[in-house]
């Protein structure tokens, strides 16, 4: 079994080896590297290039935030999970629009941490209930003006399809079902979409989208 190889990026000691001792009990996880501070954080994902960062905002040299950006424009296959206590709306768009797949906060219980690591390591976007809350207030207040450039003009149809069902925070699993397609596939529109997009995220995607009036977060599916 190929293990997901995960780096934290955590400046309390004893946070962060209690994550560790989490992590390391799953059979399908290993830590392959620990960062106190942010810029420590970008030269190992240089060097290592695990699957998954594990990154938390309030860091000495480089916060999270420039961290997560860096690390997304060098690697945008690496996906960085938040674990943070903050949930502040300036610190939740900086970090998505930086590129981060997933934030979580530090209340979450242990099972909800490494189902979340298995999900960004498999594309998915994963928040916590009240971040997601925060983000849809304010996308909603984000929409750009339906038509300002057709999404098919750069997506294929079925690609639109998913990046709506995405924006629903439909899980590739269900968006497959939905679609009557693999997995797989649905990870291969994503990856399309991606790279069409130039982003990084199913997050940033959807914003990207949501943006330029390509669809409603009211709209029917």
């Amino acid at each position: 079994m190929e293990k997901i190889r995960v780096l934290l990026a955590e400046d309390h000691v004893v946070v962060r080896e209690g994550t560790r001792e989490l992590i390391q009990r799953e059979q399908d996880m290993e830590v392959v590297g620990e960062a106190g501070d942010g810029e420590q954080a970008i030269e190992l994902a240089a060097t290592l290039r695990p699957d998954v960062v594990i990154m938390d905002i309030a860091m000495p040299k480089v916060n999270g935030i420039e961290a997560t950006k860096r690390i997304k424009e060098l690697y945008p296959t690496t996906a960085v999970l938040i674990l943070t206590a903050y949930d502040n709306e300036q610190y939740i768009f900086a970090l998505l629009e930086a590129g981060a797949a997933g934030y979580l906060l530090k209340n979450v219980r242990r099972s909800e941490l490494i189902d979340a690591v298995r999900a960004v390591r498999a594309g998915e976007s994963v928040l916590h209930p009240v971040v997601t809350r925060k983000v849809l207030e304010q996308l909603r207040g984000r929409e750009g003006r339906p038509g300002e450039r057709a999404g098919r003009d750069i997506l294929s149809e079925r690609e639109m399809e998913v990046l709506r069902l995405a924006s629903k925070g439909i899980s590739n699993k269900d968006i497959a079902r939905e679609l009557v397609v693999s997995v797989r596939t649905v990870q291969a529109h994503l990856g399309n979409i991606f790279n069409k997009l130039g982003v990084g995220s199913r997050t940033e995607a959807v914003l990207h989208a949501l943006r330029r009036g390509w669809f409603s977060l009211d709209e029917e599916i």
